[in-house]
């Protein structure tokens, strides 16, 4: 039984999705002592100053100032400041700070090195690709080439979600044309670097809503969703953009399998906690593009439901059974090269092994580079607090030769993009992160039982109590 009031765990739990919400309950519930539990309501007095106390919130209704006052004492769901993961062009910056500095680093092999840029309007275009040497050369490279030679690039706004704003293009009246079509922009400045500025913090992957002046849309992009959203850009994720070469080919399954031949990427989960754990939650997703896969032309660069994986483009009906559990693909895919085996009966042998093994033991490697690498050399844009915990959805893609590339990190992943038939896949995740991320902090003991999905990848000590 609690000690009086210093031994209650107070808790604040009110993440504003209704997908989420009850599960975070039931787990509390369950993995908690119940009786050193008290739930507040959104109109409850705040706990008193030094007692226990849990925050699992939206990034902007967390009380960060209690959270720094009492690094002891109050737990929170975010990290204050972690941008240098978040936008694209800031993560860039971070892989090639790092690769510089450790140049035997796995990034330096999971990360195309891309070209970073501003513009707010395409008559700048110019002016902003005066350092885009890699673009001009392959945009040179490309000129009289048969169109199955030519080097395809894929342009990522810097703030975007969803996949909103991504396009592929292969020369520069490509990109040129990609501007135009969003031309003209907001003139609200003002509005616009207020929006970039509240979402560099939160990098909420629900919290995208489409400019009140959407772009007009490509003749081979589909029309707004029937709840009103375009697949075009918001205005406010517009100046920051990274151009990287396209990955081709990427990994497909074959047939009869019902997804073969659809480019698919991993979303995994990813928690870190303190200053600085870093888990990988095993049970991973493969997200499934709409349409099969060809290779990019300039005929269907535009078709990006061959190219992009992103659900959250894909209206109900192309979403059915787009979400798979990763370990549940094929264990073998004759595509893949048979690997020399050691041991004993079967020395210098090269047999079909299971390539989702080799694939997660990429993805916990690169997933511990890129969290060290963010808080080594960019300190001032991402800072690990002692008393705060976050799960990341990370993304990857899997090429045609196995190998694992890094696509972007997001905070507060959309879980409801998981499913109603997964709910137990995102239950498993959320105790998970309740025994290694919550349990410890307030002096509890771990169970045996229901942590064995986080992979511990990265245990690092930032100095920082």
């Amino acid at each position: 039984m609690p000690d009086g009031n210093q031994d209650r765990i107070y808790l604040s739990i009110d993440y504003g999705d209704t997908y989420l919400q009850p599960l975070l309950l039931a787990a509390l519930t369950s993995r908690l002592p119940p009786e050193l539990l008290v739930f507040l309501s959104p109109s409850s007095p705040p706990p008193p100053s030094r007692s226990k106390f849990l925050q699992w919130r939206q990034y902007e209704d967390l009380d960060f100032e209690r959270l720094l006052a009492n690094p002891r004492t109050c737990l929170a769901n975010s990290y204050v400041i972690r941008k240098a993961l978040i936008p694209k062009h800031y993560l860039a910056d971070v892989v090639a700070h790092w690769v510089a500095k450790w140049p035997g680093s796995v990034l330096g092999r999971c990360v195309k090195g891309g070209v970073e840029f501003e513009v707010d309007y395409a008559e700048f275009l110019d002016e902003a690709l005066v350092e885009g040497w890699e673009l001009k050369e392959s945009w040179a490279r490309n000129e009289g080439v048969d169109e199955g030679q030519r080097e395809w690039w894929i342009l990522k706004p810097g703030m975007s979600e969803r996949g909103e704003g991504v396009r592929l293009l292969s020369s520069e009246e490509e990109l040129r044309a990609i501007f135009e079509e969003w031309d003209p922009l907001s003139d609200d400045d003002d509005d616009e670097d207020g929006d970039e500025e509240t979402a560099a913090h939160s990098g909420d992957e629900h919290d995208v809503s489409v400019s009140q002046h959407p772009p007009a849309l490509s003749q081979n992009e589909s029309p707004p969703k029937s709840n009103g959203k375009s697949n075009g850009i918001i205005t406010s994720q517009l100046r920051h953009f990274v151009a990287q070469p396209y990955i081709h080919p990427p990994l497909l399954l074959p047939a009869p399998n019902p997804l073969a031949i659809r480019k698919f990427h991993l979303r995994t989960y990813v928690l870190a906690t303190g200053a600085l754990r870093v888990y990988v939650y095993k049970r991973i997703l493969a997200l499934f593009a709409a349409e099969t896969y060809q290779a990019p032309t300039a005929g269907n660069s535009g078709e990006l439901g061959r190219h992009l994986t992103n659900t959250c483009l894909q209206d109900s009906g192309e979403r059915e059974g787009s979400v798979r559990e990763f370990w549940g693909l094929p264990s073998t895919i004759p595509s893949l090269s048979p690997k020399p085996q050691t041991g004993s009966s079967r020395e210098g042998k090269a047999e079909q092994t299971d390539w989702r093994e080799h694939v997660f033991t990429q993805i916990c490697a690169i997933t511990s580079a890129t969290f060290e690498a963010a808080a080594r050399v960019s300190s001032t844009h991402f800072q690990p607090l002692p008393n705060s915990f976050e799960i990341f959805g990370v993304d990857f893609l899997v090429d045609a030769g196995e190998g694992v590339w890094l696509l972007e990190v997001n905070a507060f992943p959309d879980f409801g993009q998981t499913g109603e038939e997964l709910r137990g896949f995102v239950r498993g995740l959320v105790e998970g992160v309740v025994e290694v991320g919550v349990k410890p902090f307030f002096g509890l003991s771990r169970s045996e039982e229901g942590d064995g999905e986080m992979v511990k990848v990265l245990d690092i000590d930032l100095g920082r109590r």
